[in-house]
């Protein structure tokens, strides 16, 4: 392809939209997902869970299962490694996982597993499950985050706090965040007008289709094979290593198509289970949760409870804010206070500012990440309050934001400055939308918010090998959640010079490549995508040098352009362009394969931001809410596969509506979830939802050789505001308390009115 070929960006691949590598594998059901796996010989197991919110185990008999015939294996927490002082990388929550995964002394949640069973089939596994018998001594539970700081709540676990806790808190008070810059009251003095306000959300489960799956072996030599849907192999191979006691190297993990994950399969949940049913069976195991497990017992976002104070002059312009976030992690520390503390204020340049956010522990299943873990929460309270301000005030909620929005240079709320950001782009792109100025009808209304992650990094490996024909195939770690095997592609593309269709991505396991973080943290496009160009430019290097021992000219007189290696300069000489397929033809005879590889721990992840304008109208006789309008305006840096970015835009807003009006986790008087199937548990279907508009924003992140940020999660911070926003002006009420049901609207315009 010709220089003048190129897009007007300068990239020739990247940008475009191509077929998905994945795509007819999974529509002609030929993709293998978690279930989809078997072994000859392979046990079904099931997995005994506490009926109980809070309980003691004073006796597990096991012997009337055990004496079945078609029962292979039984195991109880006797069966996990619970000697091991600490697994490298896992030191900080080595025992939470443990006690996570198999219950000790206590169940400290309803769902909460106490002993497994692997049997000839599914249905003896189950049968096999009512011999067990189980004596609890039933105590005092607490589910909601608020009375679970009260000095007279149950205690749930002793010694889980760590230093930054203050002395005279409750022990359920686990982790104290604070941070922030100036002098909160002196800002709060200057301003005109200033809002407290009260602020709370239900937790709400990821909602993947898949339900968690694996298939294991473990033989009496240590070593083992497990294939399982993740988002993260080498946490499950390094996590299951340490509670089974045996080497990680031992274990093989390779990990299955992934029908959904969101942040909650980055954690390990009926794996070791599976491993430890194996090993004492000594045959292959096969788990797979049921959808009512998958609620009880898998780890939903936290809920939170939420305070917001925030001042403002006649003009706009803010002078302080300030912010305590109490989130409940389940039963285990772990609950996203800091991320919740950290993004609340980030979107605004504040010259006085402070947030604190306490970690607290209740009688549910320990928390997992949900898409940004605690931002949507914060970015609910804060812009509910930014927009009450602009109400009372008479002024424009963009024209506010724009005014106060944190820009390059600007001194982050939690304190870092800021590098290039694109928060102002998408504010003026959201104003300059026909969505924004368009006419509303009678008993709708408009909302607008902005949202604030962080991206990350994270240890990264990947390869890439020419064939000998001039195709190439890349091995990267990160499991595909969201398109990354067709973003890897373009990429490499873009640096070979070779169509997208010749290039073959796979995700290798963990014997065939080496360390990968988790596919989480919007990391895998910024992290995956720079050690794939890396590798690719590892791979030229050698496809230069091979031409200059061709040409017999220096390797600095080769240049690498439009996939052709190029002489260069005054030593180069007379010679005409050489493909890369002609030097991989002849490689065998030139110095033997060619691949590049390359392994590092990016540093230069860069934040994004993200403004939503929303339009929804409230029936005042019955509560019902429907969103009928909806954009979504984005920074994506550079949008390596414009497709893959619109469709996270419009998952993280879809997400965010059922977040907003239906999704909430609803537990009893006896402490047991009441809605854990989705009929009960209400999800958003098509006739939900409206056409949601995208707009693809390009402020390029220095970090990254192609101005890549991360897309997967800022998608879902504004939703629950800019709907309650929404909601809030239709209704002429504020809504404080998320889901916004039926109930709590009629609440609301009754309390108002």
């Amino acid at each position: 392809m010709a220089l003048d070929d190129r897009k007007s960006d300068g990239f020739t691949f990247v940008g475009t939209r191509p077929n998905r590598p994945d795509g007819l594998d999974k529509v002609t059901g030929r993709a293998r997902f978690g279930a989809d796996a078997h072994a000859p010989g392979m046990l079904h197991g099931a997995i005994l869970r506490s009926p109980h919110a809070h309980a003691r185990i004073l006796r597990i008999d096991t012997s009337k299962a055990e004496a079945l015939k078609d029962v292979k294996a039984v195991v109880t927490r006797a069966d996990f490694s619970d000697k091991v002082e600490f697994a490298p990388g896992l030191e900080g929550d080595f025992w939470n996982i443990l006690e996570n995964v198999m219950a000790g002394d206590k169940a400290l949640y309803d769902g909460h597993a106490v002993a497994a069973v692997a049997a000839t089939s599914a249905l003896a596994a189950r049968d096999a499950l009512k011999l067990i018998e189980v004596d609890y001594e039933v105590l005092p539970h607490v589910t909601d985050v608020d009375k679970a700081m009260l000095m007279d709540a149950p205690v749930i676990r002793q010694g889980a706090a760590d230093y930054s806790v203050p002395e005279g808190m409750h022990p359920n008070v686990v982790r104290k965040h604070e941070s922030g810059h100036g002098d909160v009251e002196a800002g709060f003095a200057e301003a005109d007008l200033v809002i407290e306000d009260h602020f709370t959300t239900e937790a709400t489960h990821q909602g993947y289709i898949e339900p968690h799956a694996c298939l294991a072996t473990l033989g009496a030599d240590g070593k083992g094979e497990l294939w399982c849907c993740t988002q993260g192999h080498w946490i499950v191979q390094k996590t299951c290593a340490a509670l089974l006691g045996i080497e990680t190297a031992n274990l093989r993990v390779t990990a299955s198509e992934i029908g959904g994950g969101f942040g909650g399969k980055t954690t390990v949940f009926i794996e070791p289970v599976a491993l430890a049913l194996s090993r004492k069976a000594n045959k292959p195991v096969k788990l797979v949760m049921s959808r009512s497990e998958v609620f009880r017992a898998t780890g939903p976002t936290a809920s939170a409870s939420m305070d917001i104070r925030i001042g403002m002059k006649k003009d706009g312009t803010l002078t302080a804010a300030q912010g305590t976030f109490r989130l409940q992690g389940g039963a285990f520390p772990g609950g996203p206070a800091d991320f919740t503390a950290m993004c609340a204020f980030a979107p605004y340049n504040l010259p006085h500012v402070r947030q604190v956010g306490y970690d607290v522990m209740t009688n549910r299943p320990k928390q997992a990440a949900y898409r940004a873990p605690g931002s949507p929460m914060a970015a609910f309270a804060v812009e509910s309050v930014i927009d009450e301000l602009c109400n009372q005030l008479g002024l424009d909620p963009i024209e506010v934001r724009l005014k106060n929005a944190s820009r390059e240079g600007t001194k982050a709320s939690y304190g870092p400055r800021f590098q290039r950001v694109g928060l102002v782009e998408t504010l003026e792109a959201a104003k300059a939308h026909p969505h924004y100025t368009a006419p509303l009808k009678p008993g709708q209304g408009r909302g607008i918010s902005c949202g604030f992650w962080f991206n990350h990094g994270g240890e990264t490996s990947v390869s890439l090998a020419l064939s000998e024909d001039g195709s190439a195939q890349v091995m990267v770690g990160t499991p595909d959640i969201g398109g990354s095997r067709a973003s890897m592609a373009l990429m490499a593309a873009e640096v070979l010079g070779i169509p997208y269709e010749n290039i073959r991505v796979t995700i290798a396991d963990t014997a065939t490549l080496g360390y990968n973080d988790v596919s989480h943290g919007s990391r895998v496009t910024y992290a995956s995508g720079l050690a794939t160009i890396k590798a690719a430019r590892h791979a030229v290097e050698k496809l230069c040098e091979r031409a200059a021992k061709k040409w017999g000219i220096p390797v600095d007189a080769v240049k690498w352009e439009n996939g052709c290696a190029v002489p260069s300069g005054p030593n180069a000489g007379e010679f005409d362009p050489l493909p890369l397929a002609d030097i991989t033809a002849d490689m065998g005879r030139t110095g033997g394969p060619i691949s590049g590889h390359f392994e590092a721990t990016p540093e230069g992840a860069g934040v994004s931001f993200a403004t939503h304008i929303v339009d929804a109208e409230v029936d005042p006789e019955t509560g019902k809410t429907k969103v009928v309008r909806y954009t979504v305006v984005q920074d994506a840096g550079k949008a390596i596969h414009p497709t893959y970015v619109e469709g996270q835009f419009q998952g993280g807003a879809a997400q965010g509506i059922g977040w907003a009006l239906n999704e909430e986790y609803i537990y009893g008087a006896d402490g047991r979830l009441q809605n854990s199937v989705f009929l009960d548990y209400r999800i958003p279907v098509a006739s939900d939802l409206p056409m949601i508009d995208t707009v693809i924003v390009e402020v390029p992140n220095p970090g990254h050789p192609f101005g890549v940020r991360g897309v997967g999660e800022t998608s879902i911070c504004p939703p629950l505001a800019a709907i309650a926003n929404a909601v809030s002006a239709a209704a002429g009420a504020r809504m404080r308390q998320l889901p916004m049901s039926p109930p709590r609207i009629l609440a609301a315009l009754k309390a108002d009115g």
